[in-house]
């Protein structure tokens, strides 16, 4: 059963979420094993058997977005399928690590407690204790070697995993919403890894700007479609989209003269926009006309008329 499109960038966003998270804590975990001071608890926090864990939400959302058939083309399914891999491989690891961390930090203590208490029937008991306790330490230092490894060949299967899915206007605002995040994962410049992953850091600006506008966000579009145009986006598509959400934003306003003026703007050259933004246009200026005050009504009210038979004769077509 195919999954659909809306669905599917969603999810993909919610991933990349996840492992944003589950890459602060497990570095985390990294630097304070080594520093001496990880407790179990943040452990816990990291990989679990339940959704109280971030590496145990990363990875049902790998296997639940995935691992169903879509229509998707063969380099994107290649790509989703190695990193939903690499994500289970490191949660496995980061289990193993975190079972042996129990026994050396929890189980070790008890068993040595109980020890001093137990009598020459019980030595040999605790002498099988104790070897597997001796074998912890050196299981502990290689599992951590190896779900660094692991850690950081994920980020690099993500990183092919965002170019092949560049068209997620979702994730492209995600990433422009979290720079300081993006840039301590994938060791680079912010802008270096949208020209990596968009072709231009104009263009993640354009993708992500577009993705706000399509979702009601105007003024969020405005601010991000006028940095990919400093960036060097075409200027004729980023004003024509700045005039709808200066359109949009001002309807929301109740600004209803602005609403005619900019949507009458983007109207002019809009063929090529797709067909929801003139929907939208279409129902707020339907209801200009009984919204404008007194005071400017009749300019206002013909201005929409016309501008509301441009986009119905658009609409139609």
């Amino acid at each position: 059963m195919a999954i659909p499109m809306r669905t599917v960038d969603q999810g993909l966003v919610e991933i990349v979420r996840e492992f944003v998270d589950a890459h602060q804590l497990m570095r985390s975990v990294i630097d304070r094993y080594r520093s001496g001071t990880l407790r179990f608890e943040h452990l816990q926090e990291l990989v679990g058997d339940d959704e109280s864990s971030v590496l145990f939400r990363l990875k049902e959302h790998c296997h639940a977005l995935f691992r169903v058939e879509r229509a998707d083309s063969a380099l994107q399914a290649h790509r989703e399928a190695l990193f939903d891999l690499a994500v289970g491989s490191l949660f496995h690891e980061a289990m193993k690590f975190r079972e042996n961390f129990y026994q050396r930090e929890v189980y070790g203590p008890r068993v040595r407690a109980l020890r001093s208490r137990a009598g020459s029937e019980e030595a040999a008991l605790f002498d099988e204790f104790e070897k597997i306790l001796a074998a912890v330490s050196p299981r502990l230092e290689e599992g951590l070697r190896e779900a660094e490894k692991l850690l950081d060949q994920t980020v690099q299967q993500l990183r092919i995993l965002l170019e092949v899915h560049r068209d997620n206007g979702f994730v492209a605002r995600f990433l422009l919403e979290h720079p300081a995040a993006v840039e301590q994962i994938f060791q680079r410049p912010f802008e270096d890894l949208l020209t990596e992953t968009y072709g231009s850091s104009a263009e993640g600006y354009r993708r992500a700007g577009r993705s706000y506008l399509m979702s009601g966000y105007y003024d969020a579009a405005l601010e991000t479609l006028a940095a990919a145009r400093e960036r060097g986006a075409t200027p004729a598509e980023i004003d024509r989209l700045s005039a709808y959400a200066r359109g949009m934003a001002a309807y929301l306003a109740r600004s209803y003269a602005d609403c005619v003026e900019h949507l009458a703007e983007w109207s002019r050259t809009a063929q090529d926009d797709p067909l929801e933004l003139r929907r939208l246009a279409q129902d707020a200026v339907s209801r200009v006309g009984q919204l404008v005050e007194k005071v400017d009504r009749e300019r206002v009210q013909a201005a929409a008329a016309a501008l509301l038979e441009d986009l119905a004769t658009a609409t139609s077509a």
